[in-house]
């Protein structure tokens, strides 16, 4: 049987899946749900320096449906601030949490001055917290965070909170909306930090067509899904060989495959937030199954096996292989003459001849875009007997 055990900054966790914070984990009676789901951990929604945050308006939430053609995509579009609490109640409820619950309880916080982010992680330490977000970069506030002055901001909060946290871990969660995230978490990491969270949801907008406004309550909001998993692993990947603290994934995950992902980049926990909001608590039982299943028949015993495996096999740009090696072949007897292999291909290497529709080696340019189109999958790549073009070490 796979172990799903693991310690991060300094804490056992039974797996790493994390709940978010977010609404499912609010109050303590919540962060029971998460532990009866079978979460390795759960983070308290947030507490907010600024009163306002904690009323959050109704509705808050929309699901953002996409469609084209027959392929569709959803974003949770969501206005949810702070916890409703404010910080007395907010210690209770981790402190609540930690004697109902067999998971760690994490705080997480965001203030606005150094005197408050050193107040609230000494009520939430004091609380019994684990550990303690610094939720430094709300998909409601500030969000471009690089420049220097930002950055600074940031790392002031990690002394602040450290100050008042004692032996607790202080881990920024930062935003994906930087224009270097690696230099960000890498000066985070110098300041102190115990570990960082990468990364918290994006801001968006939406409009209603017909009042031509901004739809719910009428502002920005965050908005997150499994589509925000692949810029999450992207960065991930970039700095956790040379990251001296662990790293939290957050964003995009819906499987247990999905967080073989983020391990595989180097992820010691993944956080859950959109998947448990829409499919309710119980699908962290099937994350984990998913994820269990997934590395047993990998022969991975411990997540350590291949926690970050993926980062020595990513190619920089000068290593790409960049000759073309293999052109589209239709199976005629699969072919149902949809004829969107036709419509896609640019290259005018597709036709319709008989029963089916035929691909010209000639004039294909190997994108393999038709194959990924092809709704039956009558269509696959064949290797070329010879690389055509640019090769890599050959004049």
């Amino acid at each position: 049987m796979a172990d799903l055990s693991l310690t991060f900054c300094g804490v056992e966790l039974r797996n790493p899946i994390v709940a978010a914070p977010a609404g499912i984990t609010e109050t303590a009676d919540r962060l029971k749900r998460c532990d009866d789901a079978g979460c390795g951990a759960g983070v308290i929604k947030s507490y907010f320096q600024y009163e306002p945050a904690r009323h959050s308006p109704t509705p808050r939430f929309h699901v953002l449906h996409h469609k084209l053609g027959r392929h569709r995509s959803f974003a949770l579009y969501s206005f949810e601030q702070a916890n409703v609490h404010g910080l007395d109640e907010f210690g209770k409820q981790i402190r609540l949490a930690t004697e109902s619950c067999e998971m760690p309880i994490f705080s997480s916080i965001n203030c606005n001055t150094p005197d408050r982010w050193e107040e609230a992680a000494a009520v939430s330490a004091q609380a019994g917290a684990r550990a303690i977000e610094l939720n430094v970069s709300c998909p409601h506030g500030t969000h471009i965070m690089a420049h220097s002055p930002m950055l600074q901001t940031m790392i002031d909060a990690v002394n602040a909170a450290k100050a008042g946290a004692g032996d607790v871990p202080v881990i920024p969660k930062v935003t994906g909306q930087l224009d270097n995230p690696a230099a960000v978490v890498h000066a985070l990491a110098q300041a102190g930090a115990d570990g960082v969270v990468m990364f918290n949801r994006f801001t968006g907008l939406d409009i209603d067509l017909e009042t031509e406004a901004p739809i719910m309550h009428g502002g920005y909001a965050g908005h997150g899904g499994p589509w925000a998993i692949h810029y999450v692993m992207r960065w991930i990947s970039d700095v956790y060989p040379t990251l001296p603290i662990p790293i939290a994934a957050s964003g995009g995950v819906r499987s247990g495959g999905d967080a073989a992902k983020l391990i595989l980049c180097g992820a010691t926990i993944v956080e859950v937030c959109t998947a448990i909001v829409m499919e309710g608590y119980g699908v962290v039982g099937s994350i984990l199954k998913d994820l269990t299943d997934w590395m047993e028949a990998r022969g991975h015993k411990t997540l350590a096996d291949f926690r970050g495996a993926v980062c020595p096999r990513i190619k920089g740009n000068d290593d790409i292989q960049r000759a073309q090696d293999r052109v589209a072949e239709v199976d005629g007897p699969k072919c149902t003459n949809c004829g969107i292999c036709a419509r896609v291909c640019i290259y005018d290497a597709v036709s319709h001849e008989g029963d089916s529709h035929t691909v010209h080696p000639e004039a294909c340019a190997g994108c393999g875009l038709c194959v990924q189109m092809c709704p039956v999958g009558a269509i696959g790549m064949r290797r070329l007997p010879r690389p055509i073009g640019f090769q890599l070490g050959v004049k």
